[in-house]
């Protein structure tokens, strides 16, 4: 019987079943039936539940393949594209069955304008056509993406959304009607807040500012992610003050894209590292990262310091200059790497401000996330807007041994669930939803790179989301052999209750 059929009953047959509980993973079988997961256990092709025949049940053989729930990317800016290109091709073929949008204080609601102005760019400057969270939802439920969506809110939008100017702290006019417009998203179901405070439209923000709107958050149970005000030499007082902020306001906290950027902090994760398990001891905290050495936002020129290497993933003032290095520009220009990002602006780039032993020690570290932080509207995109998941499994697991099969998979599934208020999904469990992702481990990776960043990942057999297969990469489908996307079947979450 063909994939998909009318009955919706799915068999994931002799698979290693990893769970997404961080539980050792163990032999077995795997029954979907319409969006839900209905049976899990051995041998179930021969003892079905009743009323299931099994004549009508699609049986997928995953010997040698492990069966895991689908991927949470707990970090994106998918906000617009996934309604733009609802096949999410560079996620769903990850094996990412929800995305968590809205982060680093940018997300599409609650703001409407013709024109955004960066860093609200990163979403498209003309993305913004949503002024409440309930008009994102209904754009999101017309253009069926093929993943779920779980928002944040995020502190940067609502200043531009309520303030004239930004570069100061909002007046108590301004502070309430941000947190009348963050309230009606978080009663439209948002999964919580986000903030920015590195880049400069929301940098003049207080702490006192953030902690305010974190209030109105934590009364619908909701959690509280930032983009530190600082990454660099700086960053443990702004680990401290990301702290302090939802401590006093009762959320839990997730600090994003967890790094020590810039030679001068590079080593210092051993410092950061052991502070977030400090404040471990009085507050819910989590953190997630993504697998690289390099970050990537708009061209910045207090980020060029002509040492680490600068990318280039766009230029509108210089579009042919897209996937050159910045060092490469400035010396044919004759100019210095800072007079060049000048020329270049508005722009982005990839920074190679990481170094690799910090980046494992957070991979490794039991409280981080993956996610991906990917770019999808940089015309070069860093490679981990189609390679972060698959990279994880490849380098850190199978090739580093520095995490377990069981830890890689929690790490993108149950943890992310449970830190960002997403209820059924992330575990295979009877009644939970049939997000589920079937991969190979022993040929899982990334093959997108710097030079080459739009490009499928190896190993990810199949997707279902919501009990609907999304995506097919077993080389034995009908399309060539080809990778393709097939069920939308994507819906825009809620928030689960407290």
């Amino acid at each position: 019987m063909a994939e998909s059929a009318a009955t919706g009953l799915t068999l994931l047959q002799d698979g290693l079943v990893i769970d997404g509980t961080g539980g050792p993973g163990w032999p077995g079988d795997v029954l979907l039936q319409g969006d839900r997961i209905v049976a899990m256990g051995e041998g179930l092709r021969h003892r079905l539940p009743a009323g299931i025949d099994v004549a009508e049940v699609d049986v997928i053989d995953c010997r040698g393949k492990v069966i895991a729930p689908g991927f949470i990317d707990v970090h994106t800016h998918d906000d617009a594209t996934l309604l733009r290109d609802p096949a999410c091709l560079p996620k769903v073929s990850q094996g990412i069955t929800t995305v968590v949008t809205g982060n680093c204080g940018i997300s599409l609601a609650p703001y409407r304008v013709a024109q955004a102005k960066p860093p609200l760019t990163l979403l498209g400057a003309d993305s913004f056509l949503h002024a409440t969270m309930d008009d994102y939802r209904v754009a999101v439920d017309a253009a069926q993406p093929a993943l779920n969506v779980a928002a944040l809110v995020g502190h940067t939008t609502l200043r531009f959304a309520a303030m004239q100017t930004l570069d100061k702290a909002a007046t108590p006019d301004e502070l309430a009607h941000m947190g009348a417009l963050l309230d009606a998203c978080m009663q439209a179901g948002a999964h919580g807040l986000s903030s920015g405070l590195f880049y400069e439209e929301a940098f003049a923000a207080p702490a006192e500012e953030v902690t305010a709107l974190a209030r109105v958050v934590a009364r619908h149970g909701g959690v509280y992610a930032t983009h530190l005000r600082s990454e660099m030499q700086a960053i443990v007082e702004a680990m401290h003050e990301a702290g302090d902020t939802a401590f006093e306001a009762g959320v839990p906290l997730v600090i994003s894209h967890h790094k020590c950027a810039g030679p001068a902090n590079w080593g210092r994760t051993l410092e950061t590292l052991p502070l977030i398990d400090a404040l471990a001891g009085r507050q819910d905290i989590a953190l997630d990262v993504y697998p690289y050495v390099a970050g990537s936002t708009v061209l910045r020129e207090d980020l060029v310091d002509g040492v680490i290497d600068v990318l280039l993933t766009w230029s509108d003032t210089h579009p042919e200059v897209t996937g050159r290095l910045l060092a490469d520009v400035a010396k044919e220009w004759g100019v210095d790497q800072k007079e060049a990002c000048r020329r270049l602006q508005p722009g982005g780039a990839c920074y190679f401000q990481m170094q690799e032993a910090d980046v494992e020690r957070v991979i490794a570290h039991p409280r981080s996330m993956i996610g991906s932080d990917g770019l999808p509207h940089d015309r070069h995109p860093h490679p981990r807007l189609w390679g972060a998941f698959p990279r994880v499994f490849a380098r850190y697991w199978r090739e580093r041994k520095l995490i377990t099969l069981e830890q890689a998979v929690h790490k993108m599934t149950g943890m992310t669930a449970r830190n960002m208020r997403i209820a059924d999904r992330g575990q295979l469990r009877v009644g939970a939803m049939a997000d589920v992702v079937v991969f190979d481990p022993a040929t899982i990776a990334d093959t997108a790179t710097y030079d080459k960043p739009k490009s499928i990942s190896v190993g990810i057999e199949r997707v279902f989301v919501n009990g609907a297969l999304a995506f097919r990469n077993d080389g034995n489908q009908a399309n060539d052999g080809k990778p393709e996307v097939l069920a939308r079947a994507g819906r825009m979450l809620t928030r689960a209750a407290r």
